[in-house]
């Protein structure tokens, strides 16, 4: 089933994120996990693009094995950063051979030192260029805290209003941390006229020394309590664990009571954090368990 479908139920889902394994890696162990997590029947798998010049190849992979192999439904993310219009064409191509008809449009990020090239400069070109398929159902990426590139959260909002209006169904947010910074980012996408539905984006920090880097990369911020919790027991694997699945329940509980419908969970490949997430959730999200 189609993304934008699920969502116009009107019934809160459970979806998780896997990703390929780097260029010279086994893809067995990657699988293995991918079979887990879709055992947990989530309403959707995003499968991220690949890493480390992996490209559309382990996407593909990994996409067709959760949709074919797994029966639950699959999102591939597609980025447009140094790609032609070829490239693209022969990507969707691709994902459309394979039956899956879920795009998260990314631009993505070039690698150190390189020059942009090719024939997209943002996410909405590569939205514009997907909808001219007419053949898939189009997620993208949003930032409630505005994304690391755009100094100002207007603007940002502005970019996102334009990705919308060339065809995108539905949104699926950074990590947060802070409840707060979500509902804020949603009376603001809602008053610039953003009507999509947003799906909210929760990490689970199971590693106190991922955290930093996580930050870095997203422009997340920590609330003085979620850095208290890193704080004491950071250094503690199984605590620290225990720890960030009780903080991203309560998040997701959160969310749930005041309304958002759509939970996706970033897991890093890890089924047991998928697995404690579903259970923690299991009379919250009807349907839960049953794709």
């Amino acid at each position: 089933m189609r993304i934008c479908e699920k969502l116009k139920r009107g019934i809160p889902t459970l979806s998780f994120e896997v990703f390929p394994p780097k260029p010279g890696l086994p893809l067995e162990p990657t699988l293995d996990a991918v079979r887990r997590v879709a055992a947990l029947r989530p309403d959707f798998i995003s499968v991220t693009y690949g890493a480390g010049g992996n490209g559309a190849k382990g996407t593909v992979a990994l996409a067709r094995e959760v949709q074919n192999g797994s029966g639950v439904t699959a999102l591939a993310h597609l980025t447009c950063v140094g790609s032609t219009k070829e490239d693209v064409a022969a990507q969707l191509a691709e994902l459309k051979k394979n039956g899956i008809e879920n795009v998260l449009a990314l631009r993505g990020d070039l690698p150190a030192g390189e020059e942009r090239t090719g024939d997209f400069r943002y996410a909405a070109d590569l939205v514009s260029e997907i909808r001219a398929t007419g053949d898939f159902c189009i997620g993208a990426a949003c930032y409630p805290e505005g994304h690391i590139e755009c100094p100002h959260r207007e603007d940002d909002i502005a970019h996102l209003k334009m990705k919308v209006d060339r065809g995108v169904d539905f949104l699926t947010t950074q990590m947060f941390f802070d409840n707060s910074v979500m509902y804020s980012f949603l009376y603001r996408a809602m008053a610039r006229g953003i009507d999509v539905p947003v799906i909210a984006g929760i990490m689970p920090v199971t590693n106190g020394r991922m955290i930093a880097r996580a930050c870095a990369l997203s422009g997340a911020t920590l609330p003085n309590r979620f850095r208290r919790i890193v704080d004491r027991y950071g250094e503690d694997p199984d605590a620290m664990k225990q720890a960030g699945i009780a903080y991203a329940t309560e998040q997701i509980v959160d969310l749930l009571a005041n309304g958002v419908r759509g939970i996706h969970v970033y897991t890093m490949n890890k089924p047991d954090v998928a697995q404690a997430i579903s259970e923690n959730l299991s009379y919250l999200i009807p349907g839960n368990g049953k794709n």
